[in-house]
């Protein structure tokens, strides 16, 4: 038992430094309020299948980001949806550096985009592996009473 108090300590320190260092945002606590016993690993799936479909997104702005001329209104399009995405589950950092790259879109400053997309992905790699740790982490200190709010 004293086992599960310390791994559950020990998660409720990383989820808190999650938001501390600015990767997510309220989002992800709204998630974590619709999760109960008969959904137990419900923001873990929701998670799950961002990443899922959002794989598809940032290869389409890959091969957008290829091309010349460069299609603003396309590539504003893939980052709108992937922002949409991405700002529901509360990736605040990913969320950040797409408005940013919608920003250069509008301005149609390809070099922008192309540097800005360079972090958007950094940013989505880097919260890819906090949560899939933090997940991992949290099946092994089992079920969490009641989710609570950053501070």
């Amino acid at each position: 038992m004293a086992e599960r108090n310390q791994l559950r300590r020990q998660l409720a320190h990383m989820r808190q430094s999650l938001f501390d260092q600015g990767f997510l945002d309220e989002q992800f606590v709204q998630l974590e309020e619709l999760q109960d016993d008969t959904n137990p690993n419900f923001v873990e799936e929701v998670v799950t299948l961002f990443y899922r479909d959002s794989t598809r997104l940032i290869l389409s702005i890959d091969q957008a980001l290829d091309k010349n001329p460069l299609d603003f209104t396309t590539l504003d399009s893939y980052m709108h949806q992937f922002k949409g995405s991405s700002s529901s589950i509360g990736a605040k950092k990913v969320k950040k550096e797409s408005t940013q790259f919608r920003e250069y879109c509008r301005a149609g400053n390809g070099e922008g985009c192309k540097r800005t997309f360079q972090q958007v992905k950094k940013e989505y790699a880097t919260l890819k592996k906090k949560l899939e740790t933090y997940f991992q982490f949290a099946r092994q200190a089992g079920p969490i009473e009641v989710a609570r709010r950053p501070k």
